[in-house]
């Protein structure tokens, strides 16, 4: 008998829709529901960055390189996963002549997770999100507390004090006031590797990145970087009821340790966790040490909550 984690992954493809001042604009959702058919450790929605869209980031498929696709490790442990476009990105609509800001992406999270309890009845996910992924995730989790069982965001930032990698960003505040959308190419994919520590990660997996990106968009929005450069913070810690995670990859220069832990010491629940990933820079899950990640995430997410509260 086959196990649940040799098991075949397959993925659907779904489209929901999201309200606008200029009318209905399509989100594309990818699912890769459990090996199990159950599901019972829980639904994953994964929320992509700045300078990507969804598949390449969560189900990135690398010859030679076992579980490259996130997605496909989870599906196997017995999790529903779902990752999707964010407007303005990918496969989504990109009509509109908007900066597609971190609000904009928190819309955009709340239409999937309506989109996925009215066709599959789970009402409470787990949400994993990446860059401003995660910020766009924790001001989901603040405006809709009902929806987020447990929350981990990787690569946050909160209010960017101590950020080399913000305060080079922010040399081109007027371009990304002036622009509504930025250039991504193969050299700016390498840029992301690059930046903060190389060697993190495979050449080859690094091209592999750049190749299923840059299928989507050869541009992506400039509003979280608007955002991320001039107006944090976005969020409010205090007012995050979820339990939580902070993963911070050990050469991250996105946010600073202190910027961050001003930000966990405020979170309310006291089921949270920092966590610091060795020889990790800043795309975690094409790094060379993403084992390291997965298993962070995953016994975040699989763990039990509190019985007692004192």
């Amino acid at each position: 008998m086959t196990s649940s984690t040799q098991a075949a992954v397959t993925g659907k493809t779904h489209w929901t829709h999201k309200k606008t001042p200029e009318g209905d604009m399509k989100l594309f959702m990818w699912e890769k529901p459990a090996t199990d058919g159950k599901g019972a450790n829980g639904t994953v929605i994964f929320v992509h960055g700045s300078s990507m869209s969804s598949v390449p980031t969560f189900d990135l498929s690398v010859p030679g390189r076992p579980d490259s696709s996130v997605m496909d490790w989870f599906a196997k442990r017995g999790f529903n996963t779902w990752c999707f476009d964010m407007e303005g990105y990918g496969q989504s609509s990109k009509l509109r002549d908007i900066h597609y800001d971190i609000a904009s992406g928190a819309d955009d999270l709340a239409a999937v997770s309506d989109y996925i309890t009215r066709t599959t009845g789970q009402k409470q996910f787990l949400v994993y999100g990446i860059s401003s992924g995660a910020l766009r995730a924790a001001m989901f989790a603040e405006r809709h507390p009902e929806r987020v069982s447990r929350l981990a965001l990787d690569a946050f930032v909160w209010t960017g004090k101590g950020s080399p990698t913000l305060e080079e960003r922010a040399k081109k505040l007027d371009q990304w006031r002036a622009q509504k959308r930025r250039p991504i190419d193969r050299a700016f994919v390498h840029s992301i590797f690059n930046r903060d520590h190389p060697g993190c990660a495979e050449e080859k997996v690094i091209e592999a990145f750049a190749d299923a990106i840059l299928t989507y968009d050869d541009s992506v929005p400039t509003g979280t970087y608007l955002d991320m450069c001039a107006n944090l913070p976005v969020v409010n810690p205090e007012k995050i009821t979820a339990a939580t995670i902070i993963m911070r990859g050990q050469y991250d220069g996105i946010a600073s340790v202190e910027d961050l832990m001003e930000f966990f010491a405020k979170l309310p629940n006291p089921d949270k966790q920092f966590a610091v990933m060795a020889g990790i820079s800043h795309a975690s899950f094409q790094q060379i040490n993403y084992q390291l990640v997965y298993h962070i995430l995953h016994a975040f997410f699989s763990q039990p909550g509190p019985i007692y509260h004192g």
